[in-house]
């Protein structure tokens, strides 16, 4: 069985949390014993994990990073959903979804996973070819996420906004030269959100299979905005608008 290396606080203690049973082994650093590494290791021990006491130089080893915070464990890979009908199959409710049209860095997958995780996305799809997978990296920064929300990443990203649409999911890609913004339209309904990369926005294709573009209104001197941060603003936004109204 196929294992990978979860490394950080967030990520391992996810795991921790959703499949205890998938852990091989957790390593720790051995001179850290502060109030924050005790409350882990209980949790760890609560769940029956093999702990291993380990030094810097092995940590970093295991982990590929020095940011590994003390924690890195190693896990069996989770079946995961590779196909979008699979994942929508089982959403109950309108469907929401973000897309990411171009985002290498695993910094900024990372955190798109951790923000799509916390406004209730069910997936985030990507292409193969223009887009990063997910790595230990891509984990850690997610603080977990990477293993709650499916990262779909699919060979024609045209085609599968397409097929998106077969399912009544309306596609809403987002531009700066566009004119309307976020808060203008209605996203209570099975919708795809479509961002580019910072800078380089949407490529043509992805661009023209939106149904609608918008914009995130600026206010200061700066053009646009980190694409984890883009995705927040619009995923929150339609969290906002699915909400129920609170009674009075």
């Amino acid at each position: 069985m196929s294992t990978k290396i979860l490394f950080g606080f967030h990520a391992v203690a996810v795991r921790l949390k959703t499949a205890p049973e998938s852990i091989v082994e957790i390593h720790v650093d051995a001179s850290r014993r502060d109030a924050r590494m005790r409350q882990f290791v209980e949790r760890a021990q609560a769940a029956d994990a093999k702990l291993i006491d380990s030094d810097d130089d092995r940590l970093i080893r295991l982990a590929g990073s020095p940011r590994h915070q003390g924690v890195v464990a190693r896990v069996t890979a989770l079946v995961q959903l590779h196909a979008i009908d699979d994942v929508l199959d089982q959403v109950s409710g309108p469907p929401l979804v973000l897309v990411l049209d171009g985002v290498t860095d695993p910094h900024n997958l990372g955190a798109c996973l951790r923000v799509a995780d916390g406004a209730g996305a069910h997936a985030v799809v990507a292409p193969k070819d223009h887009a990063v997978g997910l790595n230990a990296t891509v984990a850690k920064v997610a603080s977990g996420a990477a293993e709650t929300v499916p990262y779909l990443m699919v060979t024609n990203l045209a085609r599968s906004l397409n097929e998106l649409k077969d399912r009544d999911i309306q596609i809403i890609g987002t531009a700066e030269d566009a004119e309307l913004t976020i808060y203008d339209i209605d996203l209570t309904g099975p919708v795809a959100l479509v961002l580019g990369a910072e800078g380089a926005g949407l490529r043509s294709l992805t661009r023209k299979t939106c149904d609608l573009l918008v914009r995130i209104p600026m206010a200061g001197a700066v053009e646009s905005l980190n694409v984890s941060v883009a995705s927040g603003v619009c995923l929150y936004e339609a969290l906002r608008q699915r909400r129920p109204a609170q009674p009075a």
